[in-house]
């Protein structure tokens, strides 16, 4: 297991303070805030919890203020519901007395039932795109000190775009992207960890999305940009430690606000998980 792996599943191993209760860290990187995929796979680790077995099948979260990297986050779940097939639960993330996070998940008993699934897109497999290197290397000078140390540093989450010509060039495109991602290390054979590891990962590059349309990049000092909320629902078991195809899309994009939209697909093309967020895209006034 790689170190950084090591790191993230600290970091989602929270520590059970009271009944219902549990407490997150924060990984020192120097960051002003956390990051939202941090948040969302430690409520869903508290989530899980607190439930028996029952997988998740859908979560829906708001970021309501930003999070201090230097303190604990206490997560407070709320048992709303255990039905026969499903249990609901109430996630708090917070932080000096205020909460910064929400989340409702729901998890169900393992089913059966009818079947279908969008295919997979047409795309290189992740062997011949190019390696989270280039990609750092074509990013490294746009890339504020924070990022950049981020990128230098050995990472939990490998990610490969299947098209890096967005990054060379300021042109406006079609808002959508195609990454490749997977845990840099092995992880153990429990579902949802693997669950937890997708959800902290989903939050990477999705807003970045709408910015393909305007030819502009997440790095871009004039922008302001932050979550302000974010669903995902789990559709079929995988592993988060194997390549995964994160389809991305943005549909509109306005009022200082863009929608953006993801599906993760195996390699082989099974339809394992899909989210949706709307997030801060807001031009920065120029100082006086």
């Amino acid at each position: 297991m790689s170190a950084a792996v090591d790191q993230l599943l600290s970091i989602l191993d929270l520590e059970p303070l009271e009944h219902n209760l549990y407490r997150g860290l924060s990984p020192q990187i120097g960051w002003q805030r956390v990051f939202g995929g941090q948040v969302i796979g430690q409520a869903l680790v508290a989530a899980q919890r607190t439930v028996e077995d029952r997988g998740a099948h859908s979560l829906h979260a708001y970021f309501l203020r930003a999070g201090d990297p230097a303190v604990p986050i206490i997560y407070e779940v709320d048992r709303l519901r255990d039905g026969k097939s499903f249990s609901t639960r109430h996630v708090v993330a917070i932080q000096h007395g205020h909460p910064i996070f929400s989340m409702s998940a729901s998890f169900q008993r393992e089913e059966k039932g009818l079947e279908h699934q969008m295919p997979m897109p047409d795309v290189p497999p992740p062997e011949e795109v190019p390696s989270e290197e280039a990609l750092a290397e074509t990013l490294m000078d746009r890339m504020p000190p924070p990022a950049k140390a981020y990128w230098q540093a050995e990472r939990p989450i490998e990610m490969r775009p299947v098209d890096l010509s967005r990054y060379l060039s300021p042109q406006k495109r079609d808002p959508g992207q195609y990454i490749w991602i997977r845990a840099s290390g092995s992880l153990a054979d429990d579902p949802a960890l693997h669950q937890c590891v997708l959800a902290y990962a989903s939050d990477f590059t999705l807003l970045d999305t709408a910015l393909v349309a305007h030819g502009r990049f997440v790095f871009d000092p004039s922008l302001m940009l932050a979550s302000l909320d974010h669903a995902l629902w789990f559709h079929r078991p995988f592993r988060a430690d194997e390549w995964l195809l994160y389809a991305q899309d943005s549909p509109i994009s306005g009022a200082a606000r863009a929608f953006c939209r993801g599906t993760f697909y195996t390699r082989d093309g099974l339809l394992v998980a899909s989210t949706a967020q709307e997030g801060l895209v807001r031009e920065r006034l120029p100082s006086k």
